[in-house]
């Protein structure tokens, strides 16, 4: 093998491995989107619940409340 044809190998291969980076780092990003996203659905839904508890706990009191007065 020539030194010519080990030169356009190893440009190849840096070629090769150059594309390689560059997909994994849009991955990476593509990844860390995602996550943001997931992030922030998981916070609603922890309001959404924690809205829901104080709904259920002041039922739970007139209701309380309802049978206590009436008792």
């Amino acid at each position: 093998m020539t030194i010519d044809e080990r030169l356009e190998k190893l440009t190849e291969r840096h070629e090769a491995l150059t594309q390689t980076a560059e997909l994994l780092v849009a991955y990476g990003k593509l990844a860390t989107a995602r996550i943001q996203m997931l992030a922030e659905a998981v916070s609603k839904q922890f309001d959404s619940i924690d809205r829901l508890s104080r709904i259920a706990q002041a039922h739970e009191r007139r209701i309380t409340g309802l049978e206590g007065g009436a008792a």
